[in-house]
């Protein structure tokens, strides 16, 4: 039975991409920063799919952010001991705060450092600390384990939440053409960069500003976190001779 580690498993996306494992018959290490509750209700969801009795997964939920260094090793050896090996790793964790583009003030360090801390240094931490485990799942299964970095397309438009945000999510792209050398055969890398995502948050947005995002995204509706699942699932079992790739999933929204 393979395994998938998704950092970020109980937002939107991380649930949406858990969930579509977890009915697939994987077993599902779901990590979270700050809200065991949330955590605990996602476990309870994924205990409750119930794919073909034979293929259902064993799944766990863990407190590591990504950025603190002694969690990120207490979570290696967590999945080590208790499944042995990976075979896709999920760096979903983000983090992001409103700020204009032409607001040099108000785009403070501490949030230049958290942001680039969390979107970037925590996607490269989590590749470091499970390589080894991710070159087994390759020896086991004699095939390439994945990694899928959740970048964004303001990493590509350089149109997003903040400067730092945008710049975060191209480094997340560029990280992710340089592993996918490094790492090649055994470890693929792919980056899955989602336009704007509906989700519980929205209702937290400007009307205008939602408005103007549907209005320039060529297909008429937003991205679902389900849309981005189905994406980083393609790439686990069907589009198996893709590396360093950026794939977008935006609705069109690049091509205006």
């Amino acid at each position: 039975m393979k395994t998938v580690l998704v950092t970020g498993g109980a937002g939107e996306i991380g649930s949406a991409i858990c969930k579509q494992f977890a009915a697939n018959g994987y077993n599902v290490v779901a990590t979270y920063n700050s809200n065991p509750a949330k955590a605990e209700k996602l476990l309870a969801e994924l205990n409750d799919l119930i794919p073909p009795l034979e293929a259902r997964g064993l799944h766990s939920i863990f407190h590591a952010p990504t950025t603190n260094a002694q969690k990120v090793a207490e979570l290696k050896a967590f999945v080590a001991e208790k499944y042995g090996k990976l075979d896709v790793l999920v760096n979903n964790a983000g983090i992001t705060t409103p700020v204009p583009h032409d607001d040099l003030e108000g785009l403070t360090d501490e949030w230049i450092d958290k942001i680039m801390q969390t979107n970037f240094r925590g996607s490269f931490a989590m590749v470091r600390a499970t390589k080894e485990l991710l070159e087994k799942g390759s020896d086991e299964s004699n095939e390439s384990s994945l990694i899928v970095n959740i970048s964004s397309i303001a990493g590509i438009s350089g149109i997003g939440s903040n400067v730092a945000y945008c710049a975060s999510k191209a480094a997340v792209d560029s990280m992710t053409r340089s592993l996918a050398r490094a790492l090649a055969p055994k470890i693929r890398v792919v980056s899955v960069s989602p336009g704007f995502v509906e989700g519980e948050y929205t209702k937290n947005f400007d009307p205008k500003f939602l408005q103007n995002q549907m209005d320039n995204t060529p297909l008429g509706r937003f991205a679902m976190g389900a849309d981005v699942a189905n994406a980083v699932f393609a790439l686990a079992t069907s589009l198996v001779f893709s590396t360093g790739n950026i794939i977008t999933v935006d609705g069109g929204r690049l091509l205006k």
